[in-house]
């Protein structure tokens, strides 16, 4: 299906003038002659291809011309099949990939063996950007116009896909992730915040947002971490001095929680820690305009999904078209067939003696 003719071009069509003035020099120029003593029995003949010669070279040719200047113009018809979405929000997911996030206590479905926390989180990210059906039956809708970034973190951040249409690309890298430890291990949920308010600030899009998912609470202090390049000077920011940023930037942050409750019998320590750190995610979300949200099983994911989904619209379909068919070739060709025809005419059949 395609719509209304167009031109990439349109200026170009102010040449068209120029057809006319083609054809009215070629008709007016001087023809090669034959002298002839007597010319009286040649006057019974008729005139039918003396008249079609003279015109029809003119007409031919100034037809060409017209149809280059056309070409010139770039007509095309837009393909109303394959729009494309209005472009749509800035997105940086910063995902958590400690080694508490490979816990396989997450029920996806009801009935169905528990997946691990990070699992869960690959396959609520998914349902939230291609859509699809979630397992409640429920449908996502998916937002191709979203630039979409991945930040992976644990002790360090990175930023293991810069923000894409193609989500895709972004799926397998996700897929690609494991949960970490050893050397790695930690929660810089600072940082990790910073890394995706970087990516933020050199997007082009109006709304910017930020989707921060952890099953932990910030553990890496500012004395446990130096820059290699730069010793003795600090780099890890705390979650509330890296929300600061986000809200000073314009970026809005949605964290979810999916670490749960504390299991019962724990140090009060660690109890308190927990709860700190879940205060620490709603403030983080509060200071940036945001929301936070809380996510132990499949259901509670989504949930907080579909939320975000709908609290960060996409508009509709634009008027902007991903190809056009165009006619350019097609109006090149046709003019240089006329002036093939015009200059095989003129030595065969429109041949003329004056």
């Amino acid at each position: 299906m395609a719509g209304e003719l167009s031109f990439e071009n349109p200026d170009f069509l102010w040449l068209a003038p120029l057809a006319l003035f083609v054809a009215w020099w070629w008709g007016r120029r001087s023809r090669p002659a034959l002298r002839f003593s007597d010319v009286s029995r040649f006057g019974a003949r008729p005139g039918r291809r003396a008249t079609a010669a003279r015109r029809g070279g003119p007409a031919l040719r100034g037809l060409a011309c017209l149809l280059l200047v056309v070409a010139c113009a770039g007509p095309r018809r837009p393909d109303l099949v394959t729009q494309l979405p209005a472009k749509g929000i800035a997105l940086v997911v910063a995902l958590d990939v400690s080694g508490s996030m490979g816990a396989e206590d997450v029920v996806w479905t009801p009935g169905a063996p528990s997946v691990s926390r990070l699992e869960a989180a690959r396959r609520a990210l998914k349902l939230f950007l291609a859509g699809g059906a979630a397992p409640d039956g429920t449908a996502f809708d998916p937002r191709p116009g979203d630039a979409v970034g991945l930040v992976a973190f644990a002790a360090v951040p990175e930023t293991v896909c810069p923000a894409t249409l193609n989500h895709s690309v972004l799926f397998k890298v996700a897929d690609a992730l494991q949960p970490k430890g050893g050397a790695d291990a930690g929660t810089n949920i600072g940082d990790s915040l910073a890394e995706a308010v970087i990516r933020l600030d050199a997007a082009d899009q109006k709304s910017r947002v930020l989707i921060l998912l952890s099953d932990g609470e910030h553990n890496i202090l500012k004395e446990d971490v130096r820059d290699a390049q730069r010793p003795g000077i600090d780099r890890t920011l705390k979650p509330r001095e890296a929300a600061q940023l986000a809200a000073n930037l314009g970026v809005r942050v949605y964290t979810i929680d999916a670490g749960g409750d504390p299991p019962l019998g724990a140090p009060p320590d660690a109890v308190a820690q927990r709860f700190a750190g879940r205060k620490a995610l709603k403030d983080v979300a509060e200071m940036t305009g945001g929301k936070s949200f809380q996510a132990t099983s499949g259901a509670e994911l989504l949930s907080a999904y579909r939320e975000i989904s709908l609290l960060e619209k996409t508009d509709d379909r634009a008027p902007i078209y991903r190809r056009y068919f165009d006619y350019y070739a097609w109006c090149a060709g046709a003019a240089l067939v006329l002036l093939l025809s015009a200059h095989a005419l003129d030595r065969t059949a429109w041949r003329t003696m004056t």
